[in-house]
């Protein structure tokens, strides 16, 4: 045996490698499982996105208020605008990201055993490198959605325009834009959502190993198996930690990307968002929404990888045989 392959080897004990998986099984289940967390988290999307576009005389200044103006204008329904946009192009995009993640992280963690760095410092660079790159694979599917459901999460607020579905928002778009309509705020984006997925992996890889060793466990030992328990405490608290550093980092980024998208159609440059979130809340402008996607990242993050890992425990071809 190898190097390398002992090192995969001593790494599968907490992860389950690509090759290792039923990819059919991993997919079919996959849509289903993330369709449901998806349903579940959205409606903190919507609050974030309302939060970061509202302008300075808008009485929904915090999420408990922008919560109850939804629900007394729209009901539970206010809280899911433009969910079904979300929801279509979220697996075809859902798919490209984790194939791409995957598979980078295997050849990334190829790439970094020769210099000998620590279980966590190897963890955080594979983690973060293949984390990057699955978003820049799932950037072409993810922004129009991204740029129709948040016209729909705000139609109606704060000035913005109303539609009659998604469908009604990438014509309006494609008829006054072109198709590069459906892709404001693409290099934003890919500057937001990129180094946030690198974080949020990087951090997620390199925090197991360190509550790991903080429980005393050496979590690269073959002989490491840790109970089903100690596994999801670890990797949850994983999830959190890379929920929280992930969102501090990257927040800046997506308030500006976010209203450009939204805002775009009302010939707004990414400087003259910056000079006017500037204007009206200062420094801390930047940071709208910071609770609800703080919120997001570490519930969605937490929720995501349980599921995540346990789809991967789930499809593992060792487990059938």
């Amino acid at each position: 045996m190898d190097a390398n392959s002992s090192r995969f080897q001593s790494f599968g004990q907490t992860e389950i490698n690509w090759d290792k998986l039923d990819k059919a099984k991993f997919y079919g289940i996959g849509a289903g499982l993330f369709t449901g967390i998806t349903v579940a988290l959205y409606p903190v999307s919507v609050v974030k996105t309302r939060m970061q576009v509202a302008v300075k005389d808008s009485a929904e200044k915090n999420a408990a208020s922008v919560v109850k103006g939804l629900l007394k204008n729209d009901g539970v329904p206010g809280l899911y605008r433009g969910f079904g946009t979300v929801i279509t192009g979220a697996i075809p995009a859902r798919i490209i990201f984790l194939t791409a993640l995957e598979t980078t992280k295997v050849g990334a963690f190829k790439m970094v055993e020769p210099f000998k760095l620590s279980e966590p410092s190897q963890a955080a660079i594979a983690n973060g490198l293949a984390g990057m790159t699955a978003s820049l694979f799932s950037q072409a599917v993810f922004v129009p959605i991204d740029v129709i459901s948040q016209k729909l999460m705000v139609q109606g607020y704060s000035g913005n325009a109303r539609y009659n579905g998604g469908l009604d928002v990438a014509r309006k778009l494609i008829k006054s834009d072109g198709i590069r309509g459906l892709y404001k705020g693409f290099g934003l984006s890919v500057i937001t959502y990129s180094p946030s997925s690198a974080v949020w992996w990087a951090s997620y890889g390199a925090s197991q190993r360190i509550i790991w060793r903080f429980l005393g466990q050496n979590s690269a030992s073959e002989s490491f198996a840790p109970s089903h328990t100690q596994l999801i405490s670890v990797q949850a608290g994983g999830g959190i930690i890379a929920g929280a550093t992930a969102s501090c980092i990257t927040t800046p980024l997506d308030t500006i990307k976010t209203r450009l998208q939204v805002m775009g159609d009302k010939g707004k440059t990414a400087r003259q968002i910056v000079e006017s979130l500037i204007a009206e809340d200062g420094w801390k402008g930047f940071y709208r929404g910071l609770g609800p996607r703080f919120f997001s990242m570490s519930a969605w993050g937490t929720s995501m990888i349980l599921a995540y890992e346990y789809l991967k425990r789930l499809c593992s071809n060792d487990e059938q045989s």
